[in-house]
């Protein structure tokens, strides 16, 4: 992300090292379509997890078979 100069990292000579990482101004563009993402997540959380315990499930139930 750093080489897509999505994020910033900044080196500081001292001890212990220290390095921070911010978001760029382009970085910063991304921020609607996460917004998207997480919005997403939401509505689809609940059909997520099903699946997920599904999977769960017939895993166990072959395992116990």
């Amino acid at each position: 992300m750093m080489r897509d100069s999505i994020v910033h990292r900044e080196i500081y000579k001292e001890v212990p090292p220290k390095v921070e990482y911010s978001l760029t101004e382009f970085g910063t563009s991304l921020g609607p379509i996460i917004v998207q993402m997480l919005d997403w997540g939401e509505q689809y959380m609940g059909q997520i997890q099903e699946q997920k315990w599904q999977r769960i499930s017939h895993m166990t139930q072959s395992t116990l078979s």
